[in-house]
């Protein structure tokens, strides 16, 4: 039997009203007219199977939608990460050494290492410190006297003190003394205390080791050590210095001190 006039008229006002909204696909076209408002007065839509759709928010959308790679949060490195060697950056600040001593040290250019004792740390040496060539292995040594941290400072300080004490070492240093003292000078001159002291006491033993031929470069040491005398907390050691210094100077080393530090008293007066 064919529809009455009612009921056809019915069925094509609920199509009409699906077709219009978008929500034909996967429903039930039923012969039922369904109630509609308006988007203005609701956001949810109602389904001819009575099922109601409510449309996502904006903050809804902003949740689940993931974030561009430029606004991805950056992973902060752990404090772990500095000791798993598979998360150390090889050309990272953690590996690269902080001066030209630390890197000649870290490749085994220096040959000895140091030994933790139980009351007193010590240096062992790989050969015997007679048969190692001074030249460059003084000059760095007294290069690594402005190290600020350890073991570099430990190493260097000890390092030229055992050198200068092996047989010979008289005719190994002199040549490298034009080397030698602008690096010493440098040491002299350096802010930190400890550097100045380093500095102040490997010029006390490359003196008794090389004696009065430090004389011709003493003037470009003595300008330092004059500026540091003015401290009172350095003068009682600067005066021993120097004293030592004209003990194995000799004579003439007096008159050079004496230009440079006019107040200084010599030991023979």
């Amino acid at each position: 039997m064919g529809e009455g006039p009612e009921e056809g008229r019915a069925s094509r006002v609920s199509l009409g009203l699906l077709v219009s909204h978008g929500r034909t696909r996967g429903s039930v076209v039923t012969d039922r007219a369904l109630p509609f408002k308006p988007l203005g007065e609701s956001n949810v839509f109602r389904m001819s199977s009575g099922i109601q759709v409510k449309p996502k928010t904006a903050v809804q959308k902003s949740k689940t939608s993931p974030l561009p790679r430029s606004a991805q949060p950056a992973t902060k490195p752990k404090p772990s990460d500095k000791l798993n060697p598979k998360t150390i950056d090889p050309f990272g600040a953690y590996s690269r050494p902080t001066s030209a001593f630390a890197a000649i040290y870290a490749k085994g250019g220096i040959p000895c290492r140091l030994v933790h004792g139980s009351v007193k740390h010590r240096l062992q040496w790989e050969c015997l410190p007679e048969t190692v060539p001074f030249d460059p292995l003084l000059v760095t040594l007294a290069e690594g006297l402005r190290e600020m941290k350890y073991p570099y400072t430990f190493v260097s300080k000890e390092g030229f003190k055992e050198l200068l004490m092996v047989d010979g070492a008289t005719e190994k240093a002199i040549p490298l003394l034009p080397r030698l003292v602008p690096v010493l000078k440098a040491a002299l001159a350096h802010s930190d205390d400890e550097v100045f002291g380093r500095g102040l006491d490997a010029l006390i033993q490359l003196s008794a080791v090389v004696g009065p031929s430090l004389n011709d470069h003493l003037k470009h040491l003595l300008t330092n050590l004059s500026r540091r005398l003015m401290n009172k907390k350095f003068r009682e050691k600067i005066t021993v210095a120097l004293q030592k210094l004209e003990q194995y100077g000799g004579k003439a080393t007096t008159a050079i001190i004496k230009s440079k530090i006019p107040t200084y008293c010599s030991v023979s007066s």
